[in-house]
Order: C-alpha cells, then structure tokens, then sequence
C-alpha cells in the first residue's frame, strides 16, 4: 500500500513539477507500459556503446522508470550524476526510482538533496518539499486513517426464519403419537424487510512497521409483518499489526460481539484473530488464519460453546477464496448435540462491465457434522448448505453506489426440522468514505 501510494503522488506530481520550468531538463510524458518497453529495450541495445553520456543516460532511465525496470533506471541515473552532479532534474526522477523500488530512506535523502539546489525555482522546490514531508510521514509509519460505509436496502425474503417448509413432522421420540402439527414458529414465514448496516475503521501507526488498528460495525433488520425474527448485531475489533520487511504482515486482534433477537438479547461472542499475510505480485495475497471465540447464549446454557476455526485465503484484486475448519464445543455435556466440526469452502468475486458497473456474485459451501443424537430425534444431525448471491454495484455520484442482489440458500440435514430452502431479492444504496 505504500508502495502503490507512493507510485500515484510521485507520477502524477514529480513529473509535474519537474517539466513546470524550462531551467530543468524535460522529463519525457508518460506513454503505455507497452511503448515504454519498447523504448526501454530499443536504448538498452545501445547502452554498451552509449553509457556515461548524460542524454543518452537519461532517456534510457525515463524509459526503464515508465516500464518498471527500476534497478536499470538507478545505474543509469547515477552515470548521469556522475558526469553532472548538479543535475537536479537527474537527481529526482533517482529519488523516484529508489521511491517506486520500495526504498523510501534513500529516495527522501535524494529529495532533500534537491530540495537544497540553490538554483531550483521556488515552485519547484515548495513541491519537491511537499514530497520530502510524504516520505517522512511514510518512514514514521504513513499517520492514521479512518474509512467507513453506511448501507439501506430493502427487500423480500422467502423464509425469514430458516425453517422447514412442512407443516406436519413426526418425532422418533414420541412416534407413537403420529405425526404432529408444526407451530408457525416452525415452519417457514416470508416477508418484506428494510435492513441498516453501517461500520467504521481506523488504523494508526506507532512506528514504520507498526499499527494499531479499530472498528465498529452495526446492523438492524426489520421484517415487516413479523418482528418475532427481526435482528441486530454489534461488533467491535481491535488490534495490533506488524509488516516484516518482505511486506508479510501479522495482526493479532480481538473482537466482541452483540447479537439480538425480536429486540431482545440473544448472544454474545468474544474473542481472538490471528491472521498471517503473504503478499504476492499483482496484488495478490495468501492469508492464514486461527480464531477462537466464546458463544455465551442469554437464558440457554446448553448452548454456551467454545469456537475455534483455522482458515486459509486467497485474494487477488477482483476475486477472494476461502477455506476453513473448525470445532464449537458446549461447554455442558448435557449439551453435546449442539457440539460440531464444520468446514466451508467459499468463492466470491467482482468483475466490473464498465467504468461504472460491476457484477458480484459468490458461493459457499458448508459442513457440519454433531458430535451426540439429538434428544428428540434420536440421530446425530449432519448438515449441508449451500449459499449462492449474485448481484451489481452501479456507481451512482462520488462514493454512492447502487446494489440489487439476489440470494439463494439451501440446507440439505438428516432431521426434516432443519431442512430448508430460502432465496431473497433486494436493493440499496451504499455510501462508502
């Protein structure tokens, strides 16, 4: 992130003010990555013959800097500087290379030593100043920054409830008696809903390498005809992250949440995160991941569980894939029918259409498997679900985006209670900051 930081202001504001007066040198306009290898390998067939004059120097490190060839870029720039030291035109585009290459101590030395050119003009020397203050922020560890996200949407929702679509069930327990009459509780209720969710994030750094880092996130979600299955959540996060010198990055955190049920308070879950980050080219990234969480139910105490879960990612720039595993143990014997292992394997994506239009869409899958018979089914559940969405995020003004989804859930289990289906279509507007 530095890195990419680093390369937006020093293109577009280094390139401005260097060809802002004629007493420096023109730097070459930006071409293509195509047009500038071209040119790089065209110059770089010369250089044997070539090397050590200045202009031919220069062209070849302009070229090898628009390609990315950044270590070819600073042997050429230091010939420059060699036969003219005094070149302060030559001398920045090296603090741009050693910046781009990741070396940000020895591009803001560079910088400062253009910025103390006596025959610099003042424009130029006030911007090559204003990149001197970029760079020690960066060393000091990049300063604080806060992002967020407001979210309205409204929609139709087919089983609200998560249940079985039966209206009659026999229970093992009590077979004698036949089949009995499911309550609507326990049967399947659709319904209109509006649902509110907002979050907001901080992250501050404490020395180059370190940050801490916070945030919130909300939601509330109100059916319309029925508030018995109306929700909310808070979540709070907080914690420490360290980025090693290849740019890997561990964070521990820990993270409570609020859960609540028809307006009144259902669980609580608090917990630890420790997360490892490989980061690759590309924007690639490969993440590892151990959580552990303890579910305390209000008023159900066979409920009460301890949860742990390793996870391993893959992230690229439009697409995300996930597995996990893990146990939740009751922390009652008298409870071990709630007790399983589950594991999920999830894909997700964005791919955008047009400069304003995206398709979303994901999969999941998930497992899990209980550890006792049920007391009234008289067999251990074993489940299967599926997850499905597909939707599009329009950008409407600024951050404002536009977004219709469509969801499909399905539960396949061994106790008829519990199997089901649900699909849901809704729309909202997201503001992102």
């Amino acid at each position: 992130m530095i890195r990419n930081n680093l390369r937006q202001h020093l293109m577009a504001g280094l390139v401005a003010a260097l060809a802002a007066t004629a007493s420096l040198p023109a730097v070459a306009q930006q071409q293509s990555p195509e047009m500038a290898e071209q040119q790089f390998r065209a110059l770089a067939l010369q250089e044997a013959d070539r090397a050590r004059d200045p202009d031919f120097d220069y062209a070849l490190a302009t070229a090898a800097l628009d390609s990315g060839h950044y270590g070819a870029a600073i042997i050429a720039l230091q010939r420059v500087l060699a036969v003219q030291p005094g070149n302060a035109a030559a001398r920045a585009e090296l603090a741009r290379a050693y910046a781009l290459a990741g070396d940000i101590d020895t591009a803001r030395a560079e910088f400062a030593t253009v910025v103390d050119d006596p025959s610099l003009p003042d424009p130029v020397r006030q911007r090559f100043t204003g990149f001197v203050r970029q760079f020690d922020r960066q060393i000091a560890g990049g300063g604080s920054d806060v992002s967020g996200y407001v979210d309205a949407r409204a929609g139709h929702d087919s089983n609200i409830n998560a249940a079985t679509d039966l209206t009659q069930l026999t229970i093992p327990l009590f077979s004698f008696l036949g089949p009995g009459q499911l309550g609507p509780g326990a049967r399947a209720q659709d319904d209109e809903y509006y649902e509110l969710s907002a979050g907001v994030s901080g992250v501050t750094a404490v020395s180059r390498q370190d940050r801490l880092f916070a945030s919130v996130l909300g939601s509330w979600r109100d059916n319309f005809d029925s508030s018995a299955f109306d929700t909310a959540s808070l979540t709070g996060t907080a914690g420490f992250a360290h980025s090693f010198a290849n740019r890997d990055v561990l964070s521990l955190s820990g993270q409570v949440q609020r859960f609540w049920l028809d307006g009144s308070g259902y669980r609580d879950s608090y917990g630890a995160v420790m997360q490892y980050t490989r980061v690759l080219t590309g924007g690639r990234a490969l993440t590892l991941s151990a959580q552990a969480n303890r579910l305390d139910f209000d008023g159900q105490p066979l409920l009460d569980a301890d949860r742990y879960a390793v996870a391993v990612g893959f992230v690229t720039r439009n697409v995300s894939a996930t597995v996990t595993a893990g146990k939740e143990e009751t922390r009652q014997q008298a409870g071990d029918a709630f007790s399983n292992a589950f594991a999920n394997v999830s894909l997700g994506g964005e791919y955008p259409l047009t400069e304003r239009l995206a398709l979303q869409g994901g999969v999941a899958f998930d497992l899990r498997r209980y550890d006792a018979a049920d007391a009234l089914f008289l067999v251990e559940r074993a489940d299967e679900r599926i997850d499905a969405q597909l939707g599009f995020k329009l950008l409407l003004a600024g951050n404002l985006y536009f977004q219709p989804r469509a969801t499909y859930t399905r539960n396949w289990s061994n106790i008829a209670l519990y199997d089901y289906d649900r699909f849901t279509l809704s729309a909202g507007v997201r503001l992102e900051f």
